[in-house]
């Protein structure tokens, strides 16, 4: 195949409206993958829940479900470098196929000690653990290969699709989840969800293997992971994005946590506000995710990138003091819309900017955006302790306002991302 034909299977460039939304799914290979991921999210959130059950459940102790989150955490933040250096020295389809595999032979292992009555404590946390070892071999190597099946000017709408269905699977998830605990029981619960993550298998083996990029296998794996840290430390606007996306997501985001507090002791909701707030977050992430998709590629990607972490701090300050629940559902619907747009875009921009051969090891770097929030629960869970949730999470909302302000004032690297970006993308 000659590269002009290879150009033109790919996505046609990025112009706004319902067809930019779904260009990406223009590609055969890539709907492979968005299905598996699909299919794994939602098993990973059903999980989350019925686990949540199980260890209440066995334990009736708060502090074991923090255990198990904590688990699930520092091995997910430990882990990453060492995903991101995989993801660009095995052959990437690959090593999601071994990750996968291993997290599914890990839950049925945990499903047979369910079924027969076995089920300790500490094998939820040994549960936990691997599963925050297994999820940054995986999210790297998915990220590298949208690329390699994309390519950058279908980008755009592969990440944005990506973000949305998360964002779905996030509400689904545990709604699906709930329903199914009161239809089947907590074990029948658990089969559903081991079956999806059969699926998201069985998904990956349709895709065609991408070849890793060569200059990685020419060291060692250490002088891999000390040149993704060096091409961080050497590329200033990659390293200025990641900083950028991590902030919010570690002082602000960890208020999900909290969102129980907000929904018995200051509403009095009980368990049907929660259910609400949850939804409502979910859904405006959904939001979000969809417009960037439908808005397509635009040089103001900066200007929006920083008028949307704004809003997303006032608008989350806004929640946490008002008295009354109706509005504070619509002020979380409108700040998770905000939050995903700022997500989305930080993420797309990296993934334009940087070079395939160090791909996976800043992919990896993004998944810290997965375990921050679950690090950040605990300043945030202190201050609520003592000054309340509603303080904790407004003070958080303005201190993340603040360090994006900062941000864009001492960055010239930010400020000239859109003119960067047009260039690399150019280059493609």
């Amino acid at each position: 195949m000659t590269a002009d034909k290879q150009i033109s299977s790919r996505p046609a460039p990025d112009v706004g409206g319902w067809r930019s939304a779904v260009s990406s799914l223009s590609s055969a290979q890539f709907r492979r993958v968005f299905a598996g991921n699909m299919a794994f999210f939602l098993a990973m959130q059903g999980q989350s829940l019925v686990r949540s059950v199980i260890v209440y459940d066995i334990t009736e102790s708060k502090l074991a479900l923090g255990t198990v989150s904590a688990s699930v955490a520092i091995t997910m933040l430990l882990a990453s470098p060492i995903g991101g250096v995989l993801a660009d020295r095995i052959e990437r389809r690959k090593l999601i196929l071994i990750a996968q595999s291993a997290a599914l032979v890990a839950e049925t292992i945990f499903f047979a000690l369910l079924v027969t009555d076995r089920l300790e404590f500490w094998h939820m946390v040994l549960l936990g653990a691997t599963m925050g070892c297994v999820f940054p071999l995986i999210m790297p190597a998915r990220q590298a290969i949208v690329v390699n099946i994309v390519g950058k000017r279908g980008l755009g709408s592969a990440i944005a699709l990506n973000m949305a269905g998360v964002n779905i699977m996030r509400v689904l998830g545990p709604a699906a989840a709930g329903f199914l605990i009161y239809a089947i029981g907590v074990k029948g619960a658990y089969a559903v969800n081991l079956t999806l993550y059969a699926v998201a298998l069985i998904a990956m083996l349709m895709v065609a293997p991408v070849k890793p990029p060569l200059k990685a296998l020419e060291v060692s794996i250490l002088t891999n992971l000390l040149d993704g840290v060096r091409y961080v430390r050497s590329n200033k606007i990659v390293g200025m994005l990641l900083l950028y996306g991590l902030v919010p997501m570690f002082l602000v985001m960890p208020f999900q946590t909290l969102l129980v507090v907000f929904a018995t002791d200051i509403w009095d909701t009980g368990t049907v506000g929660l259910g609400i707030l949850n939804a409502a977050a979910g859904c405006g992430g959904i939001a979000g995710s969809f417009y960037v998709a439908w808005r397509g590629e635009s040089n103001r990607r900066m200007k929006l990138m920083a008028l949307s972490v704004v809003s997303f701090g006032i608008l989350l300050m806004f929640f946490s003091l008002s008295p009354y629940f109706y509005p504070a559902v619509v002020l979380i619907f409108s700040a998770n819309i905000f939050a995903s747009i700022f997500q989305t875009l930080n993420n797309t921009a990296i993934q334009l900017l940087v070079s395939d051969d160090v791909r996976g090891r800043i992919s990896s770097f993004l998944m810290m955006s997965f375990s921050l929030p679950l690090l950040g629960t605990l300043p945030l869970s202190a201050v609520a302790e003592s000054l309340g949730a509603d303080v904790a999470v407004a003070g958080a909302s303005v201190l993340a306002v603040v360090a994006a302000v900062l941000f864009h004032y001492f960055s010239s690297a930010l400020r000239d991302l859109d003119a960067t970006v047009q260039a690399a993308t150019e280059r493609d």
